[in-house]
């Protein structure tokens, strides 16, 4: 998942940089860094297991829409 991906997802579930740091068990600094795909100059790659919670969240959300 790129760092535009994680901002994607995270805005088409509605969520805010806290609101999704809350869902993910992270720091809001943490999402902060995946957005931007770097801490200061460091390439910051965003872990599989956080896709992973990141999918289930998504399934999560599409089931409650129904």
């Amino acid at each position: 998942m790129k760092p535009e991906e994680f901002k994607k997802w995270r805005k088409s579930l509605g969520l805010s940089q806290k609101n999704a740091a809350e869902m993910l068990g992270l720091k809001i600094r943490i999402i902060q860094y995946y957005e931007k795909g770097k801490k200061g100059k460091k390439t910051i790659n965003i872990p599989k297991y956080i896709q992973l919670a990141c999918l289930a969240l998504e399934i999560q959300h599409k089931i409650n829409k129904i």
